[in-house]
């Protein structure tokens, strides 16, 4: 059982190390700024995955899903924000925004960044604060709807379906399907290749999130999030093009040390 749980821990980390860094790539480094379709890209192949899954027997969702759905739908529409403003982040900002996060020391963190970023973009924190908001609003929900009937898979099922109706619609007004023609990469494989990879990773990733909370305590839970989260914020500042300074590095040490006490009370509080 043990060995169960570290691998499926080490899975978890690879998909969220291999996730981000994909998507900084593609947002970041080829500049592919339409989060419209980048995001609907990603949440229609995770959407399709998911139901080819069930489908099989490989994932369990619930038949009487349509009872749920309205009362789920204020979540979705939070999940579209989550994905929205994040994408919208990463492709501004040099540092990741998980890095930007709550308690005290993450707050003082937060607070100092900005005005240490050498790098300072102010569209960029706009939608890390975005995120933020739309991360924290979800999982009062979240947690609030406890005695709802859906599962973690349900949830994020609906939240593929109502994503992909959304963001298709939104890609019209927002200008990105039409600017996307004019952009450099698109007929190139790299691109294509960074895409595919992306919408995959994001559906291996979204399945070993599921199956970690399912086979470990929260605290034991978070302790991998954490961990994978300083992989990838490390890797991320060695692969990417990013100007550090003395108070930046103070700035992401004080960061995560306010994830790992929170880590602490979280096993703690099991």
């Amino acid at each position: 059982m043990c060995m169960r749980r570290c691998l499926v821990g080490l899975t978890f980390c690879t998909c969220y190390l291999a996730f981000y860094l994909t998507n900084k790539y593609v947002l970041s480094v080829l500049k592919f700024t339409y989060p419209t379709l980048f995001q609907g890209w990603q949440t229609l192949v995770g959407g399709l995955l998911l139901h080819v899954s069930w489908k099989l027997g490989w994932a369990e969702i619930n038949s009487s899903l349509r009872a749920d759905v309205l009362t789920w739908l204020p979540a979705s529409v939070l999940f579209v924000g989550i994905i929205y403003a994040g994408s919208r982040a990463l492709s501004r900002l040099k540092t990741s925004p998980a890095k930007i996060c709550s308690a005290l020391f993450l707050l003082a963190a937060a607070g100092c960044l900005p005005f240490n970023d050498s790098q300072f973009d102010p569209d960029g924190y706009f939608w890390a604060v975005i995120h933020l908001f739309c991360v924290g609003a979800y999982r009062i929900l979240q947690k609030s709807q406890k005695s709802n009937a859906l599962s973690d898979i349900d949830q994020q099922y609906l939240n593929y379906i109502f994503s992909v109706v959304l963001l298709a619609f939104a890609s019209h007004p927002t200008g990105d399907l039409f600017r996307v023609r004019d952009f450099p990469f698109l007929y190139f494989y790299r691109f294509h290749g960074s895409c595919c990879a992306s919408g995959f990773l994001g559906f291996f990733l979204m399945f070993s999130t599921v199956k970690l909370k399912s086979l470990m305590a929260p605290g034991q839970c978070a302790a991998w999030i954490f961990f994978a989260k300083v992989i990838t914020a490390g890797l991320s500042i060695l692969l990417f093009d990013v100007i550090l300074t003395s108070a930046t590095v103070g700035c992401f040490l004080l960061g995560g040390l306010g994830e790992a006490l929170l880590v602490f009370s979280e096993r703690k509080g099991a």
